[in-house]
C-alpha cells in the first residue's frame, strides 16, 4: 500500500489526535497566561507537560513539529524571569495561530476543535497581523450578486434591510434615493486604525483592539432589571470585559468563531478591572466598516444609526458603481487633478487615508462650486447676448464737464472705477458691474457721472435703495452734484402722497426726469420710463436677484451698476455676485480721519457712557447698539427696548430715539430723518442701523455686547460715524471681563481695512455672518466652504474654459453637467 493510500485511510483519526493536542496545548497556555506566568497552569509545570504531549505526536507531522519545538523553547521555564516567561507564552500562541492560518483545510493543524466551554477564537496575534488599510479590499468598489446594480435615483426601499419604519426615518435626513443617501456626508471621521494591546488600555481612552471572545453571557441587571450582555475579551497581553445594554442577541452573533475588532471608550470595571461600554465590533474577515479604520459618523437622527448608515452607504456605492453618471468632463477632472465621482464618494465616507478624505471632499466642493459658476455666468449670458446693450457716448469733455462742478477732487481709486464704468458702458453689451466701496469711499460720485453719462446721450437713470432714508439721502446728493448740469432728479418712496407720486411718475413716463431715485417703489409700482438706459442699486445685498431683474425690465437691456459699502470676501463675491464684474474704491477721500476703536469691560460702562455725554454737549450725536430687541433668558445681552427705558434714566439730561426692526416703516423712517435732523441726540438701535442712515455730526458709535455681532458687522457699525469733519470714535462694550483680549475685539480695534476684516470673519464664522446667501439666491451648499477659494477659482477658471468651448452646453458630453445645473438652480431659495 502506498504512503499516500495510508495516509488517506489513517487521515481523519490521525486528524483528530493532532488536533485534540494542539487543542490541549492551546488551553493549557491560556491559562498559564491567566494566572500570571507562574508556571502553576499544569501539575508538574510546562516544561514537563509539553515533553509528554509532544511524545505522543509523530515528528514528521506539523503538529508534533511544533509541540517539540514548543517543549524545548520551554527548557527551564520555570527558572526564567517573569518577563521572560510572559514573552515565551505569548510567542507560543502566535506561533500555533500562525500555524492554524497556514495549514491547508483539512490537515491536523488547521482541524482544531472548539468546544463550547472553552474560547471561541484562537488567540490573536500583535497589531501587526492586522493588516493595513492599503492591503484591505476597497469598500464595495463593484456591484455583485449581494449588490445587484440600481439607479442612483432609485428609492432608498430599494436596499436590503431599509424597510418602511427605515425609510421613514431617512426621510427626515431629507434622504428619499441612493443619491441623496451617497450625498449625506459624514460630518467627522474616527481614526481606528490604531490597534492597542488589551494590556496598555486606560479608563477614558477611546481604544482599537483586536481579541479573541473567551466567553459571552446575557444577564439582568439587580436593580434596573435591564439586559445586560457580557463578553470576556482576550489578546496575547492580557483580559478585559465588555458591555452592551439591552442587546441579547449579540450572544448569539459573538459566538461566531475568528478574531474580533472591538472599538469603544475604556472604562474601570468591578474590582478594577477595565471594561470596553457598548463597544462597536467587527470579525477580521469582514470588509471593515465600523473599526480598523477612518470610521464615518453622520448627521441623523433618532431611527437611525451610524452602523446603518454605514452599511446602507456601502451597499449604495456597490449598487451604484456602474448606474452613477458623473457629469464633469474628463478634461475638466484631469486639469485639476480630481478623482472620478464614485470614487470622490467612496472615499468621502469610507477614506483610506486623511489625504484620500481631503482630496474627495475637495472634489465634491469642485462640484457644487462648478455648477454655481455656470448659473452665475449662464446668467450673465443671458443678460448679455438675449438682447443687445446700448453703446453709449463717452468722451473727455463729458468727463470735464462733471469734474470741474465737483467741490473736491477724485482720489485715485475713484477715477479709475470711474473709467471702468464708463468703458463698460461705451460697449454694445450691457454693463454689469459690482462697485465696492468703504461708507464714505465716494461710491455716490461714480453713480452721478454714469447717471450724466447716461442722459447726455438721451437716457434715463434710476437708482433703488433699501430704505426711504438712504432714498432721500441719494436724492439730496444726485441733485447737488448733477442739477447745476441740467438735469432733473426726482424720488419716488413709499410715504410720497398718492398724487405726488403720480406725477413724478407721469413725469418720468413723457421723459422729463432724469434720474429717478427710490425705494422698492421703482419696482412695486406701474410706474413707466420713456427709456430707462441705466439701473443702480445700492446696497445689493437688501435686494435679490429677481428685484434688480424686475427693475431692469423697466428699461431695453439698460446698464447695470450694483454698489455696496460691505467688505465682500473674494469668495463671496465670486458665488453670488459671479455674473458681475467687479470694481473696488480702496481709497478715502484725502482728509478723512480715521475711527479711534476701543474694546472696553463691563467695569469701565460708565466712563463710556461719561465720554458719550460729553460728545453730545460739545454739540455731537452718538448711537447705542444692542444685540436684541427684547430680553432673552436664553441669551445674556441687553435689549434694546429695556436699554431704552434705562438709558432714558441715565441720560435724563439727553433726547433719546429708540430704532429697531419690529417697528413699522413709516416709524422707522421717521425715527432716522429725527435723528438725521439732530432732534436725537443718542439713537438707541439694533443691527436695523447698520446701512442706510448718514448723519455727519454723529461721532460716537458705542455697541453693547460687541463680542456677539461678527467682525464685518462691526465694521459696518463703525462706518456710521466718522462722516463729517469732528474726529469719531467707536467703543467696543463686552459682557466678558477680557474683553481687551478678546481676538475677535482686538481685529476690529487693530485693522480698520473693512476687506481684511471680512475675510477673516468668513474663516471664523462661515457664510451665514454675510448676508447673501439666502436673499441673494445661492443654492444652499452641502460640501463646499466659501473659505475656500483656491477651489472655488479653480471651479470659476473650468467653468470660464466649458462656456467658452459650449456657450450653453448643449454637446451630448456635457448633457449630464447641463442637467446638474439645472437641478442645482432650482433648489435655489427665492431672491
Amino acid at each position: 500500500m502506498s504512503t499516500g493510500a495510508a495516509a488517506t485511510r489513517g487521515g481523519p483519526a490521525r486528524a483528530a489526535a493532532s488536533g485534540g493536542a494542539l487543542e490541549r496545548a492551546r488551553k493549557v497556555l491560556l491559562h498559564e497566561q491567566r494566572m500570571g506566568c507562574l508556571d502553576r497552569a499544569v501539575v508538574g509545570g510546562l516544561e514537563h507537560f509539553f515533553l509528554q504531549l509532544s511524545a505522543g505526536e509523530p515528528a514528521e507531522r506539523p503538529a508534533g513539529a511544533w509541540l517539540r519545538a514548543a517543549a524545548r523553547r520551554l527548557a527551564a521555564y520555570a527558572r526564567r524571569p517573569a518577563h521572560e516567561r510572559q514573552a515565551i507564552i505569548a510567542q507560543l500562541l502566535e506561533r500555533l495561530s500562525r500555524l492554524e492560518v497556514a495549514a491547508p483545510a483539512g490537515t491536523a493543524s488547521a482541524s482544531v476543535a472548539t468546544p463550547a466551554s472553552g474560547p471561541v477564537a484562537t488567540a490573536t496575534t500583535r497589531p501587526a497581523a492586522v493588516p493595513p488599510l492599503a492591503q484591505r479590499p476597497a469598500v464595495a468598489a463593484k456591484a455583485d450578486e449581494r449588490h445587484p446594480a440600481l439607479s442612483p435615483m432609485a428609492p432608498v426601499t430599494a436596499l436590503p434591510g431599509v424597510g418602511p419604519k427605515a425609510a421613514a426615518a431617512l426621510e427626515k435626513l431629507e434622504i428619499h434615493s441612493l443619491r441623496d443617501l451617497l450625498y449625506h456626508l459624514p460630518r467627522r471621521h474616527v481614526d481606528r486604525r490604531s490597534i492597542s494591546r488589551i494590556a496598555d488600555l486606560i479608563p477614558g481612552q477611546l481604544a482599537t483592539i483586536v481579541a479573541s471572545v473567551w466567553q459571552v453571557q446575557t444577564k439582568r441587571s439587580p436593580i434596573q432589571r435591564r439586559l445586560i450582555t457580557e463578553a470576556i475579551l482576550q489578546d496575547e497581553s492580557g483580559f478585559c470585559h465588555a458591555v452592551w445594554f439591552n442587546q441579547p442577541y449579540l450572544v448569539r452573533t459573538l459566538s461566531r468563531p475568528g478574531k474580533v475588532l472591538f472599538s469603544g471608550k475604556v472604562e474601570a470595571g468591578y474590582g478594577g478591572s477595565l471594561q470596553l461600554v457598548s463597544p462597536e465590533f467587527e470579525f477580521d474577515s469582514d470588509e471593515l466598516l465600523h473599526t480598523g479604520r477612518l470610521v464615518p459618523f453622520y448627521p441623523k437622527r433618532e431611527g437611525v444609526s451610524d452602523k446603518q448608515l454605514r452599511a446602507w452607504m456601502r451597499q449604495a456605492l456597490a449598487a451604484t458603481a456602474t448606474q452613477l453618471q458623473d457629469p464633469v468632463p474628463p478634461a475638466v477632472l484631469n486639469a485639476e487633478a480630481l478623482p472620478p465621482l464614485h470614487e470622490a464618494l467612496t472615499q468621502a465616507h469610507f477614506p483610506d487615508d486623511h489625504a484620500a478624505r481631503q482630496l474627495a471632499f475637495r472634489r465634491l466642493a469642485f462640484d457644487e462650486f462648478l455648477l454655481i459658476q455656470l448659473g452665475v455666468l449662464r446668467r450673465r449670458r443671458e443678460w448679455q447676448e438675449t438682447q443687445p446693450g446700448v453703446a453709449l457716448q463717452v468722451g473727455p469733455a463729458l468727463i470735464e464737464e462733471f469734474t470741474a462742478h465737483l467741490p473736491f477732487e477724485l482720489t485715485r481709486a475713484q477715477r479709475r472705477v470711474v473709467g471702468e464704468v464708463l468703458a463698460d458702458m461705451a460697449r454694445p453689451v450691457p454693463m454689469m458691474r459690482l462697485l465696492q466701496g468703504e461708507v464714505g469711499s465716494g461710491k455716490t460720485v461714480v453713480a452721478a457721472m454714469a447717471c450724466l453719462v447716461a442722459a447726455r446721450n438721451g437716457y434715463q437713470a434710476a437708482m433703488m435703495a433699501p430704505t426711504e432714508v438712504l432714498a432721500q439721502q441719494h436724492h439730496r446728493t444726485l441733485t447737488q452734484l448733477l442739477a447745476p448740469l441740467g438735469l432733473r432728479i426726482e424720488l419716488v418712496v413709499g410715504s410720497q402722497k398718492k398724487k405726488e407720486k403720480a406725477e413724478v411718475w407721469e413725469a418720468s413716463r413723457l421723459g422729463a426726469v432724469d434720474v429717478l431715485v427710490g425705494t422698492h417703489a421703482l419696482i412695486q409700482e406701474e410706474g413707466e420710463f420713456a427709456q430707462l438706459g441705466l439701473v443702480i442699486v445700492d446696497e445689493q445685498h437688501r435686494f435679490g436677484v429677481r428685484q434688480r431683474s424686475a427693475l431692469r425690465g423697466k428699461g431695453y437691456n439698460p446698464h447695470m451698476l450694483v454698489m455696496t459699502a460691505t467688505p465682500i470676501p473674494r469668495t463671496l463675491a465670486l458665488s453670488i455676485y459671479g455674473d458681475l464684474d467687479l470694481s473696488v474704491i480702496d481709497e478715502l477721500p484725502p482728509g478723512r480721519r480715521q475711527i479711534k476703536t476701543f474694546a472696553i469691560a463691563p467695569e469701565y460702562r460708565h466712563q463710556a457712557y461719561d465720554f458719550l455725554r460729553k460728545q453730545v454737549r460739545a454739540g455731537r450725536q452718538g448711537f447705542i447698539i444692542c444685540p436684541l430687541i427684547e430680553d432673552s433668558e436664553r441669551i445674556e445681552a441687553r435689549s434694546a427696548k429695556l436699554e431704552y427705558e434705562r438709558l432714558q434714566r441715565q441720560f435724563p439730561d439727553l433726547r433719546l430715539g429708540l430704532l429697531h426692526g419690529k417697528m413699522a416703516p413709516r416709524e422707522k423712517e421717521s425715527v432716522m430723518a429725527a435723528f438725521r435732523d439732530g432732534l436725537i441726540d443718542v439713537l438707541v438701535s439694533t443691527a436695523v442701523v447698520e446701512v442706510g442712515i448718514d448723519v455727519p455730526n454723529a461721532t460716537v458709535m458705542l455697541i453693547e455686547g460687541a463680542d456677539r455681532f461678527g467682525l464685518a458687522q462691526l465694521h459696518q457699525f463703525r462706518g456710521r460715524v466718522g462722516r463729517g469733519e469732528h474726529q469719531s470714535y467707536c467703543l467696543l462694550l463686552s459682557d466678558a471681563e477680557a474683553a481687551g483680549a478678546n481676538p475677535r475685539l482686538r481685529a476690529v480695534v487693530e485693522n480698520h481695512d473693512g476687506f481684511a476684516l471680512a475675510e477673516e470673519d468668513l474663516k471664523l464664522r462661515g457664510p451665514g455672518e454675510f448676508f447673501g446667501t439666502r436673499q441673494s439666491g445661492l443654492p444652499d451648499l452641502k460640501v463646499a466652504k466659501l473659505s475656500d477659494v483656491a477651489v472655488l477659482e479653480a471651479a470659476r477658471r473650468q467653468a470660464e474654459r466649458l462656456l467658452r468651448e459650449d456657450p450653453w452646453l448643449r454637446r451630448p458630453e456635457h448633457a449630464a453637467l447641463a442637467a446638474q445645473v439645472e437641478q442645482f438652480w432650482q433648489q435655489a431659495p427665492p431672491a
